[in-house]
């Protein structure tokens, strides 16, 4: 499978209230191999993911499964300045879903305002793009997409390999293998003991000697 064919299985939703750039950086995803589907208002996204907007209890198809993804959507790319629901009400809503909120969130904006750009990125927002988008932004989106999709194995795998790599070797025989000389030492000892112990009695105990007869076979010689 080539690197387009990958790309082509992730669906981008972008939504910008200007008709310039929301044409703009549609060219740009599908430049890009991505397939996409523009939106003008934060409300409209909310409906393309299955959401309703507070307070909107006009729309049946999100209101007997609120949660429910219409369309599956890997990535969501939006303006930060809107009409009504802004970039960032819309991050909340996406976040605050139980089912939506693994889908990455990144803004765009003209204005390069600190303060906005932290209170998204620490809210939740994956990037923060300054317009006009460039081609080189759409690059920064596939590390995104492709960590969402690749299944979660490896950081299973490395706690057993760590583990493995902790067990404790096994004690070196050489210990076991001087403990024999030291036996044979104190066996040497002791039989060196025994034999001290038995020589004074040797020493000790009378010699006795045999009768010698004399030449008349009369008188006895001790």
């Amino acid at each position: 499978m080539t690197v387009v064919d990958a790309e082509s299985r992730f669906h981008v939703l972008a939504v910008d209230d200007s008709i310039i750039d929301r044409k703009l950086i549609e060219m740009l995803l599908k430049t890009s191999s991505y397939q996409v589907t523009t939106v003008d208002s934060g409300s409209k996204a909310l409906e393309v993911l299955g959401l309703r907007e507070e307070g909107d209890d006009s729309s049946p198809s999100s209101s007997s499964s609120p949660d429910h993804q219409e369309v599956g959507v890997n990535l969501i790319i939006t303006d930060y300045c809107m009409p009504g629901m802004t970039g960032y009400d819309l991050l909340r809503r996406v976040k605050g879903s139980s089912s939506l909120k693994d889908i990455p969130v990144v803004i765009m904006s003209s204005e390069n305002v600190p303060a906005r750009i932290s209170r998204c990125l620490e809210d939740g927002a994956e990037e923060f793009f300054l317009k006009p988008v460039k081609l080189a932004d759409m690059k920064k989106l596939k590390s995104h997409l492709v960590r969402r999709k690749q299944p979660q194995l490896q950081p299973q795998e490395k706690p057993e390999a760590v583990i493995q790599q902790q067990k404790p070797e096994q004690p070196p025989q050489e210990p076991a293998e001087e403990a024999a000389p030291e036996v044979v030492a104190v066996s040497d000892c002791s039989k060196k003991r025994k034999a001290a112990a038995i020589e004074p009695e040797v020493l000790s105990s009378p010699v006795t000697t045999n009768p010698r007869l004399s030449s008349s076979g009369l008188a006895v010689e001790t």
